[in-house]
Order: structure tokens, then sequence, then C-alpha cells
């Protein structure tokens, strides 16, 4: 083993600590359900607001109230309220805003603009003290612990636990299942990603793809990919992929494929990396079951939970998988380069 690979990361440790962070964030959300009912109330809808990271846990969240809870949900566009200013009727919308910090000004104001409207507010942050949660109706705050690393991963996976639990709330059921998580996450803490992290390092292209309930962790990977190892990387859903930009699938292209081990997109994403494959494509896949395993080059196991709660655990292989290519290519997964913690857009 080569110096570099002794060094454990900053952002390694942290990923390590994540069994902890969420147990501690469903010790202390799942006791505010009863709550969460009462400030939805006889609203009809639910409009999530974030960006980067906490956009693609919220992604996780609209497929996960709709599916599970049967409530319409929707991602919002911070800019209709921070530029635009439009007014909406938003009397019957829970207006969920999520950030790590809390202090982002643009969805700091877009909240403000959501109650403006009419909305009921709830806060997803992991500052208890933050503007964000402050201002909110009601603030769901995740117990991750400082993260000192710019890539997010413990503050994400609890962003997760978080949304889980206002759909939990909202009657997805899954109260049940929710409570193996922690155990699943520290199984695949142990993952031995050498494989497929040698195997992005040799592409010459990489794609990421996923769909439905794993949308958000498909997106999520993609994101860590390009901040954590400064690589051009696209994430695809499934559908999207099909309709077009697979044409350009070749020998040199890596595609990293998430999948669930149940629901009803587990077969078409075996079909997927049968294809892939089929067109000179290279696959890394993550989660899934047994067919999915063999129609994958290098395949990282996911956990044995049903999809629904799955991503919370499925993108622990992702995130060492990047944390483990970013030293072999010689940087820093700790301070990718030209990257914040808190990223304050144009608002």
């Amino acid at each position: 083993m080569t110096a570099q690979h002794s060094q454990s990361s900053q952002m390694a440790r942290e990923i390590a600590e994540q069994p902890a962070a969420v147990q501690r964030t469903l010790d202390r959300l799942l006791p505010q359900r009863e709550s969460l009912r009462e400030l939805v109330g006889e609203r009809r809808r639910v409009l999530l607001v974030a960006r980067g990271s906490s956009d693609n846990a919220a992604v996780y969240g609209r497929y996960l109230l709709e599916v599970g809870a049967g409530v319409p949900a929707a991602l919002a566009a911070p800019s209709v309220a921070t530029h635009y200013r439009a007014r909406l009727d938003l009397t019957d919308t829970l207006v969920v805003s999520v950030s790590q910090s809390g202090s982002t000004q643009e969805i700091v104001e877009s909240q403000a603009w959501a109650r403006e409207c009419g909305a009921a507010t709830a806060a997803v942050t992991n500052v208890a003290d933050s503007p964000l949660a402050a201002a909110a109706d009601l603030a769901l705050v995740t117990q991750a612990g400082p993260e000192l690393a710019v890539p997010a991963t413990k503050t994400y996976v609890t962003q997760l636990a978080a949304v889980a639990v206002l759909a939990d709330a909202l009657g997805a059921g899954i109260g049940d299942d929710l409570a193996r998580v922690p155990e699943e996450i520290s199984r695949l803490s142990g993952a031995d990603v050498e494989a497929a992290a040698r195997l992005l390092a040799d592409a010459e292209h990489v794609v990421v793809s996923g769909r439905g309930l794993l949308m958000g962790t498909a997106l999520e990977t993609a994101l860590k990919l390009e901040e954590t190892c400064l690589t051009p990387v696209r994430g695809y859903s499934y559908a999207d992929l099909r309709h077009g930009p697979i044409s350009v699938v070749t020998s040199g292209i890596a595609a990293v494929l998430v999948a669930a081990q149940d629901g009803p997109l587990a077969e078409p994403m075996v079909e997927l990396a049968a294809d892939l494959r089929s067109r000179g494509a290279h696959i890394v896949g993550i989660g899934g079951g047994t067919a999915f395993a063999e129609a994958c080059d290098v395949h990282l196991a996911g956990p044995e939970l049903p999809e629904a709660v799955a991503p919370l655990a499925t993108i622990v292989p992702a995130q060492l998988m990047i944390e483990r290519l970013a030293r072999d290519l010689g940087l820093d997964p700790d301070n990718p380069r030209g990257l914040k913690k808190v990223t304050q857009t144009d608002a």
C-alpha cells in the first residue's frame, strides 16, 4: 500500500461516522412525526427547495412522498422567489427547505417568500441555530455533527433520513425499515472499492444513471465525482439516457449505475447495464440484485433494504469509491479545488 493510500482523509472519517449520525437523526426526528402531521393539516402538496447535494436529497424526498405517501410533491426553482418574485398561492402547500448549513441566503429567502405566499414551512438543516431553522414553522434538525470535509457525506445522508421521516409522517409506512438503515450503512462502510476506482480512473468519460427512488442517488454520485475528482460527469435518469445520449456510449466510457434490489425498476436497470456493455462501455454497478451484479464489470453490493429506504445506504459505496478515486488521482478529497462549504448564489 502506498503512503498516499495509508492516509485517512477527513471525508473517509466522516463517511465512517454515518451509521451513528443517522441513528441520532432518526432518534431525534421520528418523535416529530405528529408535529409534522399537525403542521400539514389539510394541505395537499409539498414543495421542496434546495441546491446542490441538498437538491439531490430533495429529489429522493419528492419520489418517496409521491410513491410512498401519495402526496403530490415537486422541486421548487428558487429563482422564482428570489429573482422573479412571483406571487403564488401556496396556502395548500408545505414548503420544505433543505440546506445543510441553514445559511444559504437563496434558500433562506425562498422560505420567507413561501410563508408570504401562505405556505406552512419546514426546514431540514444540520445547524439548530441557523437562520433557516429559526424562521421555519418546524425545524427538522439533523444530527450529523460538524462536517469538516467540503464534500457533503454525513450531512447528505442525514438529510435523506429527515425527508424519509417526513414521508413516513404523511403515510409512507416505512418506520420499521428506517430502523434497519444504520446497521446496513455500517455493513457497507467496509466495502472494497479499489477495482471500481481503478475502472473510473482509466475511463475517458463517465456517465451515472439511476431512476425512480434511486435517481437522487445517481445525481449525488455524479455531483460528488465532479466536485471531488474534478472529472466531468453527466448524471442521467435511465429514461433520459435511453432517449438520445445512449447513442454516444462507446468504448472508453465508464457508466456508474445505481439500483435497488427490488421495485419496478430493478429489471430495467439490468437491461440498461447489458445494453451499455454491448456498446463498449465498462460498468460499475452499485446495489441491485444478482442479475444486475452479473451484468456489470465491477459490482459494489448495496443494502439489504427495500427500495423505499435503500437510498440512505446505497450512496455509501459510492462515497467510498469517490474518496478512493480522488486519492488515486493525487487529489485532496477534503478540499476540492474551487469549492466552499457554504455556497451563496446570487440571490
